[in-house]
C-alpha cells in the first residue's frame, strides 16, 4: 500500500477579507495577547515568539477538558503568523474529538487596505467533520470581529 493510501483525508478552512487598515495595525491585533482575548479567546502564556506554547480554554466535552494547546510556529512581522491548534480527546466523537491543526494568518497589500487570509488546516475526515463545520462559521465571525478591533486600535 502506498503512503498516500494510508494518509487520512484532510480539510481546511479559508477565510479571506480585505480590511481597511494598514498591515501594521492588523499585525498588532493578531499578535497582542490582550487584543487576541477580545476577538478570539483569552490566551494564557501567549508571546508572539516561535516555539512559545500557550493555551486557550473553551467548553469541555466528554474526556476533553476544553484546553486548546497551541505553539507559535511562524512570526514574520506584518506578513505571516501561524500557530498549532491542538485539542480534544481520542475517546470523543463529534465535538471534542482529537484535533491537531494549524492556524495561519497571511497579510498582503490590497486596494483599500490589507488582505487578511486565514487558513485553518489539518481537519481529519471524518473524525473532525463536526469541528470543521462549527469552526468554518466561527472563523468568519472572528475575522469580522478582528477587523473591527483593528479599527479601534
Amino acid at each position: 500500500m502506498s503512503d498516500t493510501a494510508v494518509q487520512a483525508a484532510t480539510q481546511q478552512i479559508v477565510v479571506e477579507e480585505v480590511l481597511p487598515h494598514a498591515a501594521e495595525t492588523i499585525w498588532l491585533t493578531l499578535t497582542n495577547g490582550t487584543l487576541i482575548g477580545r476577538w478570539l479567546m483569552e490566551p494564557t502564556g501567549f508571546e508572539p515568539v516561535p516555539g512559545n506554547r500557550f493555551t486557550f480554554r473553551t467548553t469541555a466535552a466528554g474526556a476533553w477538558d476544553g484546553t486548546i494547546r497551541c505553539e507559535v510556529l511562524e512570526v514574520a512581522p506584518n506578513e505571516r503568523f501561524s500557530f498549532s491548534w491542538k485539542g480534544g480527546d481520542a475517546g470523543n466523537v463529534g465535538y471534542g474529538s482529537l484535533l491537531d491543526t494549524v492556524v495561519t494568518f497571511t497579510l498582503s497589500p490590497a486596494a483599500g487596505g490589507t488582505r487578511l487570509r486565514l487558513v485553518h488546516s489539518g481537519f481529519v475526515t471524518p473524525r473532525n467533520d463536526s469541528a470543521h463545520a462549527k469552526m468554518s462559521e466561527g472563523w468568519k465571525t472572528v475575522v469580522q470581529r478582528l477587523g473591527t478591533m483593528a479599527g479601534d486600535n
